[in-house]
């Protein structure tokens, strides 16, 4: 079993940076993918951005891409997101989630374990 904390959230101006960890309990962090997803008041959660187990392969949405980063350090059990360029669309809450499929999927359902989630507010 994988128990995921994140931190880092906060408030934002418009055009700001935060880095977002999610710390991973277990020994075996690095045999699972893992993702972030945001859900903002009154929507689903979104898918954000993934990794691979080893770090090698990164995925993003197209909302995100090029002003989001996922990255991941197996020797500390933890994965972070870079947000650049926030914008105010970008305030959610944001969860990360681990999964132990090879390629990492893409729905929330299919991951096995989430964090309780950090609040990003962006303002304008």
């Amino acid at each position: 079993q994988v128990q995921l904390v994140e931190s880092g959230g906060g408030l934002v101006q418009a055009g700001g940076s935060l880095r977002l960890s999610c710390a991973a309990s277990g020994r075996t962090f690095n045999s699972y993918a893992m993702g972030w997803f945001r859900q903002a008041p009154g929507k689903e959660r979104e898918f954000v951005a993934a990794i691979t187990w080893s770090g090698g392969s990164t995925y993003y949405a197209d909302s995100v891409k090029g002003r989001f980063t996922i990255s991941r350090d197996n020797t500390k059990n933890t994965v972070y997101l870079q947000i650049n360029s926030l914008k105010p669309a970008d305030t959610a809450v944001y969860y990360c989630a681990a999964d132990r499929q090879l390629l990492p999927p893409r729905r929330a359902g299919d991951y096995d374990y989430w964090g309780q989630g950090t609040q990003v507010t962006v303002s304008s």
